[in-house]
């Protein structure tokens, strides 16, 4: 290296030198004006922060100087009012010492009016016992007297005086006795008369005798050859299934349902009527919508049953007499329907019962229930006042509500007053001019007689009397009779139906087996 690169590196670091010297230098007169600076800013706010303290002590002395003036306010505020209630207070103390002391005065008054009228009390008792001895004494002498003169003694006297008062009084008390009786019977004929008037009157009622047919209208005549079916199919199941008899004349648009169980008439009712609306009618679609129909049926039953337990305001059914009460909306009785009847009842046994002071939801409730024996099926044994006890039995209902049951049509002497008013109100309800048809009570009961002999016989699974008891149709159970014991079935029906029952003409007994096998084909 020679001299002049020497003097150069020699140069470039006396440069770095200085400059390094003149950062350095720089940086502390930065610094010191910096710190300046910020000295400068510390002492500013450290003046602003004692002049705040300053203005906050002088607006807190201020603040408490108020606040001490108005707690002296307060104080003197409550000081007068304490004064013055205390003052309120010290006259009312003063005004009831003023009547505690007018009281004791009155009383000490009273007091000495007492003691006076006591000492004279004792005077006057010693007067009366004077006085009552001298009576005791007069009357001593005069009973003498008396014995002296009669010839009798005390109780001799008193004795014959008894005995002749008991013989005026026995001829008086059964001349009474026979008096109030009349008046008394006269009185409960003329109250009694009242009262089913006025029950009578509050309970109008329209009376139609139920009919054994309903009628179907159609659309078109065409129709009936559709319901009657190739070689009369549809119209056999039909009445098959639903045990009714159809009948197909003349009358332009219309058929004619006949049959005395209306339960199986509504049914068919039904079923024709959703066949006609659907159009298509062949066997399965018969058996389709008569099951349909029974569905609905009963669903109507229930509502029926709870529309009456509304009507007549009765609570704490069992539902399985609600249904029953629903199902006597298709029972009859003389023409009368039934569950119509029961609410009638029900509706004049409550109304007596009010007029006669009586609880008349229980009155109602007996009224409502005591024909329910006739909503169940005409296959069960017993009158309907037997099958009504026991279906009162199984759902524990009120013994009242028995009694009248059992005593409604005077079978058993009723116990309480409400089984009365029952027994009143159903003779007022069967009454009713047009209530009832006497002959159709004697044609179901003939009708039910014909359907209980063919079900006696092993091997039936249903009949059904139709043609208005001039046919019997019986269905077999298939697996129990075949084909050659259906005849000898028949001819033994025939044979108990001679012997036991009473009919006009002849009667036919058309029996039914069907056997069938449904696959599914998938």
């Amino acid at each position: 290296m020679n001299a002049v690169g020497i003097a150069i590196i020699i140069c470039i670091a006396v440069s770095l030198i200085i400059v390094a010297a003149v950062g350095v230098i720089a940086f502390i007169a930065g610094s010191s004006h910096r710190k300046k600076t910020a000295e400068a800013v510390i002492g500013s706010a450290e003046n602003e922060a004692k002049k705040i303290l300053e203005e906050a002590i002088k607006a807190a002395e201020a603040k408490k100087k108020e606040v001490v003036l108005e707690g002296k306010e307060e104080v003197h505020q409550f000081r007068n009012e304490s004064e013055k209630e205390l003052a309120d207070r010290r006259k009312e103390v003063q005004r009831r010492e003023r009547r505690m002391q007018q009281k004791e005065e009155a009383i000490d008054r009273k007091m000495e009016s007492l003691e006076h009228k006591e000492e004279n009390i004792a005077d006057m008792k010693q007067q009366a016992e004077a006085l009552l001895a001298e009576a005791e004494g007069i009357k001593a002498n005069q009973y003498e007297a008396l014995e002296r003169i009669s010839g009798l003694s005390i109780e001799q006297a008193k004795d014959f005086l008894l005995k002749k008062l008991e013989n005026e009084l026995v001829h008086e008390k059964a001349a009474k006795i026979m008096e109030i009786e009349q008046q008394t019977r006269e009185d409960a004929e003329k109250t009694a008369r009242e009262i089913i008037t006025l029950a009578i009157q509050r309970c109008a009622a329209d009376h139609v005798a139920e009919a054994t047919i309903s009628v179907v209208p159609l659309p078109n005549d065409e129709m009936k050859g559709r319901i009657i079916g190739r070689e009369g199919r549809n119209i056999r199941t039909i009445e098959t299934m639903t045990g009714v008899d159809l009948i197909i004349d003349d009358t332009p648009e219309a058929i004619t349902i006949s049959c005395f169980e209306p339960v199986r008439r509504e049914i068919a009712r039904v079923a024709l009527e959703k066949l006609i609306a659907d159009g298509r009618i062949h066997p399965t679609r018969i058996e389709e919508m008569i099951e349909k129909a029974r569905r609905e049926v009963d669903a109507t039953i229930k509502q029926e049953g709870e529309r009456a337990v509304i009507e007549a305001d009765v609570n704490g059914i069992h539902p399985e007499i609600v249904k029953l009460l629903g199902r006597m909306r298709y029972r009859t009785s003389y023409g009368q329907n039934v569950l119509n009847h029961s609410l009638e009842v029900a509706f004049l046994s409550g109304m007596m019962a009010s007029e006669l002071g009586l609880d008349p939801a229980l009155a109602r409730r007996a009224g409502l229930l005591h024909d329910i024996g006739k909503a169940l099926d005409h296959e069960t044994e017993g009158t309907h006042v037997e099958l009504g006890l026991e279906v009162a039995h199984k759902y524990k209902e009120h013994e009242v509500v028995i009694d009248a049951i059992q005593s409604h049509h005077g079978d058993v002497e009723p116990l309480t007053i409400i089984a009365c008013l029952v027994q009143a109100a159903d003779a007022v309800s069967a009454a009713r001019p047009g209530a009832r048809r006497e002959n159709l009570e004697n044609y179901i009961k003939r009708l039910e007689k014909l359907e209980n002999v063919a079900s006696s016989f092993e091997g039936v699974e249903r009949c059904y009397a139709i043609q208005a008891g001039r046919e019997i149709r019986i269905m077999v159970t298939p697996e129990i009779i075949d084909d050659d014991n259906m005849v000898l079935l028949a001819r033994n029906i025939c044979k108990k139906i001679e012997s036991d029952l009473e009919y006009p003409g002849q009667i036919k007994v058309n029996m039914v087996r069907e056997s069938r096998a449904i696959e599914y084909a998938r």
